[in-house]
C-alpha cells in the first residue's frame, strides 16, 4: 500500500494523458502519483467486461499512424518520449475507410493510410475543387499545430478560402469533428489541422487486442519508471493557498501535498475541484456527447458482405449538422466502426464480429430519465441507430440477417459517460474552449488531455508529455 503523503507531482486521472505525463515525469526521477476514482485506467479510452466478454470504449482506431522510418510525426515523438518500441503497440493498419453522404451514401470519398488515395478521390468526385483542395492541404502541412501560442481562427473561414463546394466542405469536416471537435458547427483551425493530419495525412491503426494493449504498455512503462498510482481513490478537492495548489483532498479524507498538480479530468471539472469549498460552484458547460451501440456477432462481418470498410463517417442530410440534438439522439449522421476490418495479417481474425455505431446525443434528455424509462429508451434508440447506419453499408441477404448473427449487444449513453468518467454533460471532447498552455488560475496546477487541446489517443498522450515537459521538466 502507498503511504507517502507528499509528492513532487500529483496527477488527477489515469486516462491516456495522465499516464503519459506520469511516465515522462517518473523517467526524470520525479516522485509522482496518479489518483483515479475508478477501478480501471484509460478514462474515455478503456474497456469493460460483461459475462467474461471485453468491450472496448472510446478506441475506434489509433490515429496518426505512420509506417516505420517516417520521421517527424506525432507517433514517433510519442514513442521516443515514452521510450516505447513501436512493436509493443503492435499496430495493424486499416483496410480502407469512407465518408458517405446522401440518403444512402450516394456520394462517397474513400481514404486509406496512403494520402494519394484520398487526394485522387476528391479530384475524381469534385474535379472543380481539386486545385483548391491541394492548396488547402499545403496550408495544413505548413501550419504549426503544436504551437502553444497560436491565436484561434475559424476553420470554416480558412477552408472556404480554398474550397467553394459546400458538400465537399461538409465531407471534410465530418470525420474531423466526430473524432475530435468539442465545438458545434465549426472548429478552431489548429484543431482542424491536428485532425486532418491525424486522419488523412497519416492514418488509422489498431492493436489486434484493442485498447487493452495500449493501456498495458503504458502501465508497464509507468511501473518500471517508479511511478505510483492509487485506484478507486478519487480527488474531491484541490486545496489552494496563496495562488497555488498546496494539496489535494481525497475521497477518503486523506490530504496529499505536492509541489505540482496536473489534472487530466477536464478544465471545468478541475475548476469545480478548486471551488469545492465554495457555496457558488461554477456551472457545468454545454457540451457535445454521443451514444454508441455495440453488437457482437457470431461471424466475421465480411460474411455479411461488410468486409471492405474499417470506418464509415455518414450523413444523410443536405448539410452536415454537427450540433447537440434537441432529441435524445440524432441518427442522421454518425460513425460506423468494424474492428474486424483492420489488416491483422494472413489468417489472423478477431474471434467474434464487432459492429459499432456512434451518433450525437443530448445529455440532458438522458440524465433526467427514471431508470425504467432510461432502459426502454436505450432499447428504442439502439434499434433506430442501427437502422440508420445500415443504409450506408451493403444490403444484407435478409432483413433479419444481422439479428440472426448477433450474440449480444450493449449501448452506452451520455449518462454512462458521466457515471464512469465524471465528465460534465457526458462530454467526450471536453469544453469548447481549450487551454493550449495548460495553465489555470493556480500557478502550479496544470491541465493535460482533451481540454489542453491535443486530440485523439496519440494527441492525449502527447498532451501529457508536453505539459510535463513544459511546466515541470524544462523549468527544473
Amino acid at each position: 500500500m502507498n503511504t507517502r503523503s507528499h509528492y513532487d507531482v500529483v496527477i488527477i486521472g489515469a486516462g491516456m494523458s495522465g499516464l503519459a505525463a506520469g511516465i515522462r515525469l517518473a523517467h526524470f526521477g520525479k516522485k509522482v502519483c496518479i489518483f483515479e476514482r475508478h477501478n480501471a485506467v484509460g478514462g474515455l479510452n478503456s474497456f469493460y467486461s460483461i459475462a467474461g466478454r471485453k468491450f472496448d470504449v472510446g478506441l475506434h482506431a489509433m490515429t496518426n499512424f505512420v509506417r516505420p522510418g517516417v520521421k517527424g510525426t506525432p507517433l514517433g515523438k510519442l514513442l521516443r518520449q515514452l521510450r516505447i518500441d513501436r512493436d509493443e503497440f503492435a499496430l495493424c493498419e486499416q483496410k480502407q475507410s469512407r465518408i458517405a453522404f446522401g440518403p444512402r451514401g450516394e456520394t462517397s470519398l474513400r481514404f486509406t493510410n496512403d494520402f494519394v488515395v484520398f487526394e485522387g478521390e476528391v479530384a475524381a468526385m469534385f474535379p472543380a475543387q481539386a486545385d483548391g483542395f491541394r492548396k488547402l492541404v499545403a496550408a495544413v502541412r505548413t501550419f504549426d499545430d503544436v504551437s502553444l501560442e497560436a491565436a484561434p481562427i475559424s476553420a470554416r473561414e480558412v477552408v472556404r478560402r480554398h474550397i467553394s463546394d459546400l458538400l465537399l466542405e461538409d465531407m471534410l469536416f465530418c470525420p474531423l469533428m466526430y473524432y475530435g471537435s468539442a465545438t458545434e458547427h465549426d472548429m478552431e483551425f489548429g484543431q482542424f489541422v491536428i485532425m486532418f493530419k491525424a486522419l488523412f495525412l497519416e492514418g488509422f491503426a489498431r492493436p489486434f487486442e484493442g485498447v487493452r494493449v495500449v493501456l498495458r504498455v503504458l502501465l508497464e512503462k509507468y511501473r518500471a519508471a517508479g511511478g505510483e498510482r492509487r485506484m478507486k481513490c478519487g480527488v474531491q478537492k484541490i486545496i489552494a493557498h496563496a495562488g497555488r495548489a498546496s494539496a489535494v483532498l481525497l475521497d477518503s479524507g486523506e490530504e496529499i501535498t505536492a509541489d505540482h498538480v496536473i489534472s487530466s479530468i477536464g478544465a471545468p471539472e478541475t475548476e469545480r475541484l478548486v471551488a469545492a469549498s465554495s457555496s457558488e460552484l461554477p456551472p457545468a458547460p454545454r457540451t457535445l456527447s454521443f451514444v454508441e451501440t455495440i453488437s457482437i456477432l457470431d461471424r466475421q462481418p465480411a460474411e455479411l458482405g461488410w468486409g471492405s470498410d474499417t470506418i464509415i463517417f455518414f450523413n444523410d442530410s443536405s448539410r452536415f449538422d454537427y450540433v447537440r440534438p434537441t432529441a435524445q439522439v440524432d441518427p442522421r449522421s454518425g460513425v460506423i466502426c468494424i474492428p474486424n476490418n483492420f489488416d491483422y495479417g494472413v489468417g489472423r481474425v478477431l474471434p467474434e464480429g464487432i459492429f459499432r455505431v456512434t451518433c450525437l446525443a443530448n445529455y440532458d434528455r438522458w440524465a433526467i430519465l427514471p431508470e425504467a424509462d432510461y432502459q426502454a429508451d436505450k432499447l428504442r434508440w439502439f434499434t433506430g441507430v442501427l437502422r440508420s447506419a445500415r443504409r450506408f453499408l451493403p444490403p444484407l441477404a435478409s432483413d433479419d440477417a444481422l439479428a440472426a448473427a448477433t450474440l449480444t449487444t450493449d449501448m452506452f449513453t451520455p449518462r454512462t459517460i458521466t457515471k464512469f468518467t465524471g465528465h460534465f454533460g457526458g462530454a467526450i471532447y471536453g469544453a469548447a474552449v481549450k487551454h493550449r498552455q495548460g495553465r489555470t488560475d493556480l500557478g502550479n496546477l496544470y491541465l493535460c488531455g482533451t481540454d489542453q487541446g491535443f486530440l485523439g489517443i496519440v494527441g492525449a498522450m502527447l498532451s501529457g508529455i508536453s505539459m510535463a515537459n513544459y511546466h515541470i521538466l524544462q523549468k527544473g
